[in-house]
């Protein structure tokens, strides 16, 4: 008995030092990664407004469902393995700019990516910046100090990638 509430109390303690971590970080969070691809910017940009594609080269998108479009603005459903994400584009510069923000007020984190494409000798290049917010003390924890901020750019980037460069060769 005594084993079972010391590991009740230990636990308890964990949580609650994690908590406070937690609340002590920002909310807010703003991370970018770049990458340098070997197509012009206007394959880029057919590659990342193309929405029902994403599962054929998405490594973490399993299943795709377009919504009615909200205000002349897509919108849609991600799939991936772990999570159900509703996106809707912000705003769509062709073929330079596009902002996508998570739709979803009900997750306990939200915020915005923007792509910025650039012509580069011999391709283009990508930035994808991140404006997160994560309002649960302890999912910023995990974002922060587990999975990291730029898990998901990073795995975004190394995809499209993979997938532009296959088209090349």
């Amino acid at each position: 008995m005594k084993w079972i509430l010391l590991s009740a109390a230990a636990l308890a303690a964990i949580v609650m030092t994690v908590t406070l971590i937690g609340a002590a970080l920002p909310r807010d969070h703003v991370v970018s990664r770049e990458a340098r691809l070997p197509v012009p910017l206007e394959r880029v940009w057919a590659a990342i407004t193309n929405v029902e594609a994403f599962p054929a080269w998405r490594s973490d998108v399993k299943r795709i469902d377009r919504l009615p479009d909200t205000g002349g603005r897509t919108t849609w459903i991600e799939h991936t393995s772990s999570d159900r994400l509703t996106l809707a584009i912000e705003r769509m510069e062709a073929p330079c700019v596009l902002v996508v923000r998570i739709a979803d007020p009900d997750l306990p984190f939200g915020g915005t990516w923007t792509y910025e494409i650039a012509e580069a000798a011999g391709g283009s290049t990508l930035r994808v910046t991140e404006r997160g917010e994560v309002y649960n003390p302890i999912f910023r924890f995990v974002a922060r100090f587990v999975v990291g901020h730029d898990k998901t750019l990073v795995t975004y980037l190394h995809d499209l990638e993979r997938f532009l460069s296959a088209q090349v060769e």
